[in-house]
């Protein structure tokens, strides 16, 4: 008998005890993970919409270029034509999203979060 008496359930009490701190870590880095995704795509939609302003002052045609990225939600995306110069200038377009996709628990911290990312080109024509 390697074991003493009383000490049969103890991992299983220590395993019990401390699987709600794992279960938090593991929903903490994935809100981690969706809030980066979603950084990544917002600056991805930024720079279609800049490349649709420099050829096009069109609001709404910088608007379906920005809602083309693949993965966001047009309805919870924004796009503001910050500044258009005359060709040979330059365009800034500022696109924000939100508010980000949550986890359950975790993500109540980031209810009200919104990514913005802006991006600049020259301006064709």
């Amino acid at each position: 008998m390697s074991k003493r008496r009383g000490e049969h359930g103890q991992a299983t009490a220590e395993l019990a005890l401390l699987m709600p701190f794992v279960l938090l870590l593991v929903l903490v880095v994935a809100q981690t993970v969706v809030i980066w995704r979603t950084e990544l795509l917002v600056t991805h939609a930024a720079r279609a919409a800049v490349r649709a302003a420099t050829v096009s002052p069109d609001l709404g045609e910088i608007r379906r270029a920005a809602a083309s990225a693949d993965g966001l939600d047009a309805s919870r995306l924004q796009v503001v034509v910050v500044e258009r110069g005359e060709p040979g200038g330059t365009v800034t377009v500022r696109v924000g999203y939100g508010p980000v996709d949550r986890i359950p628990i975790v993500g109540i911290a980031t209810r009200s979060f919104v990514i913005s990312a802006s991006a600049s080109m020259l301006v064709e024509s």
